[in-house]
């Protein structure tokens, strides 16, 4: 039966279990489109952010 050679540290402990605090990311519906974003981030299908034109909107096929 396989046997660690070393106690595993603290440090490599908490890195291992770091992985399980992170949390699903978060969505926001945007006023204008209606659309599920990120916060802070530009809405891609109008291509605004906090109202003002970033991006040109992309086109639907």
């Amino acid at each position: 039966m396989p046997v660690p050679k070393r106690k595993t540290s603290r440090m490599k402990r908490g890195f291992r279990r770091s992985a399980d605090a992170l949390s699903q990311p978060t969505y926001v519906e945007d006023k204008d489109s209606g659309e599920l974003r990120r916060p802070h981030h530009v809405d891609l299908k109008s291509g605004k952010y906090r109202g003002r034109q970033i991006l040109e909107p992309k086109e639907t096929i």
